[in-house]
């Protein structure tokens, strides 16, 4: 019954909700929208200020996720922390650890069901930022417990909605998804490879940052492996058998044109 409860608090909930209730229930306000948070911890929090607002624009346009276009900034110290269940941590330098009550809240945010995406935009795959990252992991889960951990090609996240084979960006420093997996659910997600580079878009619809080496292509890899870690992070491992979009545009005869811009 424990575990049944940690994984229901609101991650097995927003499943449900993510699955059944259709876009009518905008109607209602944004409180019927799911809201992503931007983490605050450290000075430079948000190197791709533009990054998560493009993203969550691509899963409102490509998926039937009813959410909040407008990303909230959010501290660990939050009163209503579980009102962005799906988190967003990027950085390009090291940064200071929480304080022990503000990484217990984190650890509990995770236990009962949040999600956290962290996004390196150092551009290389042992720097500063990446140091900070696997403190706060061991803060988080000291020893024995198992911390980051590479995630198996075969798990259910390279195929929640797009079938992907490696965790796109900016850069392709790293072609390894890391995470922490707790009672069978990945409940936190590290990616090297700067996905907020390659989401990021200046007012005027440009681009701004190149994507190397893979150009186009690889910026809509980004913006695919983005949807299916929010898909992930709300429906878990319910489509680990299921269809997913590539083979039904197959079956269609429908071909993805990969190299195409996401219109604005």
């Amino acid at each position: 019954m424990m575990t049944i409860s940690r994984r229901s608090f609101f991650g097995l909930a927003l499943a449900g909700w993510a699955l059944l209730r259709s876009r009518a229930a905008e109607a209602i306000g944004e409180s019927s929208l799911l809201q992503l948070g931007q983490l605050e911890l450290g000075q430079n929090w948000q190197p791709r200020p533009t990054a998560l607002g493009r993203l969550v624009r691509e899963v409102d346009k490509r998926t039937s996720i009813p959410v909040n276009l407008t990303p909230r900034s959010v501290k660990l110290s939050d009163k209503n922390l579980h009102e962005t269940p799906i988190l967003y941590l990027a950085g390009d330098r090291e940064f200071p650890m929480p304080s022990p009550e503000d990484v217990a809240k984190l650890r509990r945010f995770l236990t009962f069901g949040g999600f956290l995406i962290i996004d390196s935009a150092e551009g290389r795959s042992d720097g500063a930022f990446d140091g900070s990252v696997r403190q706060l992991i061991e803060t988080l889960y000291p020893p024995p417990s198992k911390g980051l951990q590479i995630v198996s090609k075969k798990h259910v996240i390279y195929k929640s909605f797009y079938l992907l084979d490696k965790p796109a960006g900016r850069l392709s420093v790293s072609a390894a998804l890391e995470g922490v997996i707790r009672d069978e659910r990945l409940s936190v997600a590290y990616i090297k490879n700067d996905m907020g580079g390659a989401w990021s878009r200046d007012d005027f619809g440009n681009w701004e940052f190149p994507c190397t080496p893979g150009g186009e292509t690889q910026r809509e890899y980004s913006f695919r492996m983005g949807i299916n870690l929010i898909m992930y992070a709300l429906c878990l491992d319910y489509k680990a058998d299921q269809v997913h979009v590539d083979f039904i545009m197959k079956r269609r005869r429908w071909r993805p044109n990969d190299g195409a811009e996401i219109p604005e």
